[in-house]
């Protein structure tokens, strides 16, 4: 089946006056996005548009499920892969303003093995710098790659896990897990270390950190349809996932699969849920009436401690947010500050690198339809 057959929209939007077919703007929008997931081999996705206080554009393209011809809406749950470590930021930020945590302390202090890394006896690791990508943990894919587990959820716990990687007497425990530089010295993606940073919070809460994010986050802001077990959820709500083989001409089926270290990618949710936390970020922690954190941290979180581009599991800059990458999704969640203005797409194809040049277009829509003045409060489709 030649992938152009699976591509059409689903929109359901509020304007404050209708669009005019001259005036042709969500005519463009949808034709470069149908073209562009069509040239990518995409099967299905998903785009919303927020500003304000309000989500002013959603709208699913193509099919979650290829076989069955399940639309993909901006109501379709998927795993959103590395946005989710903003979850884990936000998670430590609370700790932090409630008076439970210094990120600036020694994480051998909060955990029941201890981390240290051979290159350097000396030096401590600290949240702060889990929080930046600076702590010097490496990601052996020999080891990370196996903790995949495809079927569900993952069976190992998660602070087993980072013992064996992480502890001198473990059994994956290796000079090559750690670099040489001192602890916030020199930026390397890790998302073991993010793992670890997950695991922090679950061990200064007392509580699992899907329990916590959603007390402290996802019910707050009425992301209901937000979790990051497949234990947690109804799989039929969940979208399949592909990726692209043969010179991006067919579709192979992912099978669903859980993190063994799901802090750094495992949250499930919609553009829809997606759209709330945005805002209330965007917002300085506040989302109609609900404030998750206060004005001052979300500040302190947003800025630069060790580099300018990535702070606290946020990449910060000119944009703000987070992508994501994994087997059969790309995801992204970004907002200008300056115009006000966010975007998130969610895409159920191995396809980021592919789609990643697409988000200035995506912002380039927003920003005319807001200066046109066409879009008002939130537009859903349910």
């Amino acid at each position: 089946m030649k992938h152009a057959q699976l591509i059409f929209g689903i929109i359901y939007l509020s304007f404050m006056t209708p669009l005019k077919s001259s005036d042709g703007e969500m005519e463009k929008f949808n034709t470069y996005i149908n073209e562009s997931i069509s040239d990518a081999n995409i099967a299905g996705m998903a785009v919303a548009i927020v500003s304000g206080d309000s989500i002013v554009f959603t709208q699913g393209y193509g099919y979650s499920d290829i076989q069955t011809k399940e639309p993909f809406t901006p109501n379709t749950v998927i795993n959103i892969a590395s946005i989710s470590k903003t979850f884990v930021g936000v998670a430590l930020m609370h700790l932090v303003e409630n008076g439970l945590i210094n990120l600036d302390e020694d994480v051998n202090t909060f955990l029941p093995f201890k981390v240290l890394n051979p290159h350097l006896l000396e030096s401590i690791i600290t949240p702060r710098h889990l929080m930046s990508h600076s702590s010097g943990i490496l990601d052996d894919q020999n080891v990370y790659l196996p903790s995949y587990h495809y079927g569900g959820d993952s069976p190992m716990p998660l602070g087993e896990f980072l013992a064996d990687y992480l502890s001198q007497d473990g059994t994956h425990y290796s000079k090559k897990n750690f670099t040489k530089s001192k602890p916030g010295e020199k930026f390397v993606y890790s998302n073991i270390g993010a793992g670890l940073a997950g695991y922090i919070v679950e061990r200064v809460s007392g509580k699992p950190l899907n329990v916590f994010t959603r007390d402290v986050i996802f019910k707050p802001l009425g992301m209901n349809n937000t979790c990051w077990f497949l234990s947690e959820m109804d799989r039929s709500k969940h979208t399949r996932l592909y990726e692209s083989e043969k010179k991006h001409t067919q579709l192979k089926r992912v099978d669903l699969y859980g993190l063994t270290t799901y802090p750094d990618g495992g949250v499930r949710t919609t553009v829809t849920d997606l759209s709330y936390y945005l805002l209330c970020i965007m917002n300085k922690g506040l989302y109609k009436d609900m404030r998750i954190l206060k004005e001052e941290t979300v500040i302190d979180m947003l800025t630069p401690d060790y580099i300018d581009s990535y702070t606290k599991f946020w990449g910060i800059g000119d944009q703000i947010g987070h992508g994501g990458g994994d087997p059969g999704v790309s995801t992204g969640m970004f907002y200008l500050p300056k115009e006000k203005l966010g975007i998130i797409y969610f895409i159920n194809t191995s396809s980021y690198r592919a789609f990643k040049k697409k988000e200035e277009k995506i912002f380039d829509f927003g920003k005319r339809l807001l200066l046109k003045g066409n879009l008002t409060k939130q537009s859903i489709t349910l």
